[in-house]
C-alpha cells in the first residue's frame, strides 16, 4: 500500500525572507498606463466603426473582428 507524502508548504515568512510591501508611489503610474491601455484597446474593439470611428476604412473593423463576437459587441 502506497502512502501519500504531503509536501509542506514553505512561504517566503518562513524561509527567512522578509516580505514588504510596494508602495503606492511605485504602483500607480502603472495602474495608470495598464487602465489607460485597457480603454483604448476597448474603444478600437467595441466602438471603432461608423460614425465614431477615428481611422477611416474598415481596417480595424477587420482586424477586430473576432474579438468584437467574443466580447458581444454587435458589428453586423
Amino acid at each position: 500500500m502506497a502512502q501519500s507524502i504531503a509536501h509542506p508548504v514553505i512561504s517566503p515568512a518562513d524561509a527567512g525572507t522578509p516580505v514588504t510591501p510596494l508602495p503606492l508611489r511605485a504602483v500607480l503610474p502603472w495602474a495608470v498606463f495598464m487602465g489607460t491601455l485597457m480603454l483604448v484597446l476597448l474603444y478600437f474593439v467595441g466602438a471603432e466603426q461608423g460614425a465614431t470611428s477615428v481611422f477611416s476604412g474598415a481596417g480595424v473593423h477587420e482586424w477586430v473582428h473576432d474579438g468584437r463576437h467574443l466580447l458581444g459587441f454587435p458589428c453586423h
